[in-house]
């Protein structure tokens, strides 16, 4: 619902409530303020998709703007937009190249096209008491269109969570409602206008999302890390969890399968119980927050969660295997004579059934006290997953200090 859906009920109340007093050509300003703008954010954002979703509407808003007394041009509108916020969904994003670009500008170009040939003819003239400016019906086709495309992009976006795809589903709802009342010409430029903005305000909850948020694991990043340290109060418990013997796993397997296991303990660590709250700060290092808990209260749920990584199956197929180290050694000329061998070696490794590899992290952590900062604990916090590691890793160690020990750290 935020902020596409909530922005969208605002601009509906204001509508229903008759709070929104602009004259028209006010209107018609904020709207093409919206979609200048929002141009203007795609193309800094290289954001192609949300420019051409805007572009859509800028055709559409000038083919009403010409043609609105006929209602077949909104009816065909009813079905040439959706169709257009389905394709641009499933669209690659790959900035404004030619190559990508091209298609779908060659595509709009004869929709347009089609729309004026359709329009071309004269406004049916109908009866005064025959109109009714508020209630534009749509038929049965482009209904049954619009909700086709509604419920596909309510699933893309469930999958990908993307704010984009968000953006094109309470967009397209915006501008059929601008249909709906396309005889009003001042409620249909409002929601004409709440169309683009939904589109542009998707462009900086990406950046948003960009800025705060680990994109291959989805968790959030170090930044936003940082700033739950600048909110904590205390007393609070900081886990540092680390995977155990990654680069074994990204020199063994390659890169493809490190991302994986990383997403494995991600989504393991998303799930943390106690109240923690999971930040990936960076490589295989993960920080978990406890806020208002101490060590004693939280170690169960670390233990749980240790054991859940460890438990979970992660699948390997053999031809996902490298066969030859990692690094300089690699290129040695001695090599060259084994290619044979090697290609004989990988054609074995298709043919083997999936593995089963395990997983597991180390833990350690640590619980602030009174009059000492977030770094203190964090230091604390990092000894603690060393001495996991010294004793055979695979384990949750705390910070085991002496009265002494905490009157310097600062912590318990």
């Amino acid at each position: 619902m935020i902020p596409g859906g909530l922005f969208l009920l605002g601009v509906m109340l204001l509508m229903y409530s008759g709070w929104l007093t602009l004259a028209l050509p006010a209107l018609s300003f904020l709207y093409y303020c919206a979609l200048a703008g929002g141009m203007l954010l795609a193309w800094r954002f290289h954001s192609s998709r949300i420019f051409l979703s805007l572009v859509v509407l800028f055709l559409a808003g000038q083919a009403i703007a010409a043609f609105g007394e006929q209602h077949s041009v909104a009816q065909a509108l009813a079905m040439a937009v959706p169709i257009d916020f389905v394709l641009i969904a499933l669209m690659p994003e790959r900035g404004f190249t030619v190559e990508s670009m091209t298609p779908i500008a060659l595509f709009l170009f004869v929709q347009s096209v089609v729309v004026a040939v359709l329009s071309s003819g004269p406004a049916p003239s109908l009866p005064i008491h025959q109109r009714h400016p508020a209630a534009l019906a749509f038929p049965r086709y482009a209904l049954v269109m619009f909700a086709a495309s509604g419920i596909f992009l309510l699933v893309r976006f469930l999958v990908t969570r993307k704010p984009g795809d968000c953006a094109l589903l309470w967009s397209l709802g915006a501008f059929i409602l601008s249909l709906r009342f396309v005889d009003t010409p001042r409620t249909s430029i409002v929601y004409a206008a709440t169309a683009a903005c939904i589109l542009a305000t998707s462009i900086i909850e990406n950046s948003y999302l960009l800025a705060y948020h680990d994109e291959l694991t989805t968790l959030p990043s170090r930044r936003a890390f940082n700033d739950a340290l600048l909110r904590l109060q205390q007393p609070y418990s900081i886990a540092v969890v680390d995977i155990d013997h990654f680069k074994k796993f990204n020199d063994t397997y390659g890169h493809d399968i490190g991302d994986q296991v990383l997403r494995l303990v991600a989504s393991n660590l998303a799930h943390v119980t106690g109240g923690g709250r999971a930040y990936r700060c960076g490589g295989e290092e993960f920080t978990i927050l406890f806020p208002g808990k101490t060590t004693a209260e939280v170690i169960e749920h670390l233990e749980q969660l240790r054991a859940n990584v460890e438990s979970s199956e992660f699948h390997l197929r053999g031809a996902d295997r490298r066969q030859a180290p990692r690094g300089p050694e690699r290129r040695n000329g001695r090599t060259r004579g084994r290619a044979r061998k090697g290609d004989a070696i990988r054609q074995l490794a298709r043919e083997k059934p999936a593995t089963t590899i395990s997983v597991t992290v180390s833990i350690g952590v640590a619980t602030s006290v009174k009059q000492a900062g977030a770094n203190s604990a964090l230091q604390a916090a990092d000894k603690a997953l060393y001495r996991a590691k010294a004793n055979g890793r695979n384990r949750v160690e705390s910070a085991a200090l002496r009265r002494t020990q905490s009157k310097a750290a600062g912590i318990a």
